[in-house]
């Protein structure tokens, strides 16, 4: 059995720590601290840090590999296409790795960084997506064009629906805040930002989302809906043909909402 915890680090990352409960073995997602897990490790002595998984190069994601390698010799696997600290083995499209007896398929995602890469886990429906999808939105354009991640952000929404999204920031509440200035009617936004709201008050994590509500609420999934369209073409004053133009358009609101 797997349990999946997130821990927390600096202002807003969440760094994943799945845990093999049978084996006493654990793996995490996105060190971009050291600190938490090897804290995590001193207060459970008998774990085994067997694994990190690395999505992206950006520091807030790769900033503890080398010491948690240092103090547990664990493997470390990323995208082959960026500069990965300490990296054993290299991630392409397709391929495929074990981590703690599940096996999971590498989804190549460029658009916030080039080489970003996805871990998918297809019996256990865990999607580990770093800054590419995030629950009511998507990543910056740092790297890639917004072709490059409209694409990338269209083949994770393929994934079955019940598919959970594993992301990498605590940045739901504005992004549902942008969605429902994008989707004023959308009664499924409204409902989420409330349950929300409500959580992040609580101090609750509001992950991990979903494919069926990311599809349902997030705008940058959404590109192709008529009243997605209407609101982009009515903002910019020009009509926008495609769902990769109505993409393009979203991100650039977004990036100055």
């Amino acid at each position: 059995m797997i349990k999946i915890d997130a821990l927390p680090a600096f202002s807003d990352n969440y760094i994943w720590l799945l845990q093999d409960l049978e084996q006493r073995r654990c793996a995490v997602v996105d060190p971009g601290d050291a600190g938490p897990v090897l804290a995590w490790l001193d207060s459970h002595r008998d774990w085994q840090l067997s694994d990190i998984l690395i999505t992206h190069h950006h520091p807030d994601h790769v900033g503890g590999i080398q010491p948690l390698k240092a103090a547990t010799g664990a493997r470390v696997l990323g995208p082959a296409q960026e500069n990965i600290p300490a990296r054993d083995l290299a991630l392409r499209e397709n391929d495929k790795v074990e981590v703690l007896g599940q096996r999971f398929r590498v989804i190549e995602v460029p658009g916030h960084t080039l080489g970003h890469i996805a871990y998918y886990q297809a019996e256990q429906h865990w999607l580990f997506c770093g800054d590419t999808l995030f629950a009511g939105g998507c990543g910056r354009l740092f790297e890639g064009t917004p072709a490059q991640m409209h694409d990338s952000l269209t083949r994770l929404a393929a994934l079955p629906e019940h598919t959970q999204v594993y992301c990498t920031h605590e940045y739901t509440l504005s992004n549902l805040r942008f969605a429902q200035t994008v989707e004023p009617g959308n009664p499924q936004i409204a409902q989420r930002l409330q349950e929300v709201t409500a959580w992040r008050a609580e101090g609750r994590i509001s992950l991990p989302s979903n494919l069926a509500l990311e599809r349902a609420t997030n705008p940058f999934l959404r590109s192709a809906e008529e009243a997605v369209k209407a609101k982009i073409d009515q903002r910019d004053g020009v009509q926008n043909r495609s769902p990769s133009e109505v993409f393009a358009r979203l991100r650039a609101w977004k990036d100055n909402f």
